[in-house]
Parts: C-alpha cells; sequence; structure tokens
C-alpha cells in the first residue's frame, strides 16, 4: 500500500512502513544474519534499524532507493555493535533458518560457513555483500562507505582466506 505524500510542488509515491516492513524485512533480517553468524544478534540489529526507520520513514521513503538506504543502516548498525562491543564473533556450530541449496551437501555448507565466520569483519561484510546479496562492488562501496578499490581488495582477500581454510589453494 502507498500514500501520496506532498514534496514541494510534486506528489511522490511512499511506501507504506508497515507494508514495506512484512515485504522486505526477512532479507533484511538474513542479511543481518549473514553480518552476525547468530540469529539473536540478527534480530537486534533489525529491530535497532527499524526502531530508527519508523520515525523517519517519510524521508527515508522519498529516496530513490529506500531499500539500499536500509540495507546501508542495517550494515552500519552491526558495524556499530562490532566496534562498541569490541568482541570477535563466534561460529555457530549449526546454521539454520535458510533450506540447504540444492547440490550443496550439508558438511560442505557448514565448513563454508565457517570459513567466512573465520573472515575478519570488514572482509566478510564484504564477500556477503558481494556474493550473498549479489551486489556489485560500487554498490558495496556505497553501503559500506569505503572506495571501491578497497571493496575489490577485501572481497579478494577474504575469498583468498577462505579457500586458504578450506585447503582450495587457487593455483593461478
Amino acid at each position: 500500500m502507498t500514500t501520496l505524500v506532498e514534496a514541494g510542488r510534486s506528489r511522490v509515491d511512499e511506501p507504506d512502513f508497515d507494508s514495506w516492513v512484512a515485504a522486505k524485512g526477512p532479507a533484511l533480517l538474513r542479511l543481518a544474519y549473514v553480518l552476525t553468524g547468530n540469529g539473536t544478534d540478527a534480530e537486534d540489529v533489525v529491530q535497532d534499524v527499524l526502531s530508527r526507520a519508523l520515525p523517519r520513514w517519510s524521508r527515508i521513503a522519498g529516496v530513490d532507493d529506500p531499500d539500499a538506504y536500509v540495507r546501508r543502516m542495517v550494515v552500519n548498525a552491526h558495524v556499530s555493535r562490532w566496534r562498541k562491543f569490541r568482541r570477535r564473533e563466534v561460529p555457530v556450530e549449526t546454521v539454520h533458518d535458510r533450506p540447504v541449496p540444492a547440490g550443496v551437501a550439508s558438511e560442505e555448507r557448514d565448513r563454508l560457513w565457517r570459513a567466512c565466520q573465520a573472515l575478519p569483519a570488514d572482509q566478510r561484510t564484504a564477500v556477503v555483500l558481494r556474493f550473498y546479496e549479489d551486489l556489485d562492488y560500487a554498490e558495496i562501496a556505497a553501503l559500506t562507505g569505503v572506495r571501491e578499490g578497497s571493496v575489490r581488495s577485501r572481497v579478494s582477500r577474504g575469498i583468498a582466506a577462505m579457500r586458504h581454510e578450506l585447503g582450495e589453494e587457487d593455483d593461478a
């Protein structure tokens, strides 16, 4: 459902906050889960972001891409929590909430997940946004507030570290 709102002299379609959260909330929760590695922390990050977004929703809904804006808020909230607590995250024994993709054995998926969780936060964030969220380097740079070259470096180093961890050294 959308409502029409006066924006200067023109009228703009603004998505209703409740409808938008119902549609986009699960994706935000999945992103936060992959970033934090913990369902409880992911829920806390998303709850914090949505509680900050609600009072400013008319302004957020007016930007070109409210989805990207709120995803950026999720990434920033995760980084802020990480910096605030100054703790290393611990990989979980088993990953829940996601079906196993076809063609990937459960054991292999768990190995990949543990390797991802072993990455430093900046590399993990870049790898998750690149391969899990399927964003391009420019979008990741905009979301994380770093230059595109830094994003490319973080993704490259993260993938190399994961290959090393998994015993799949790249010969090329």
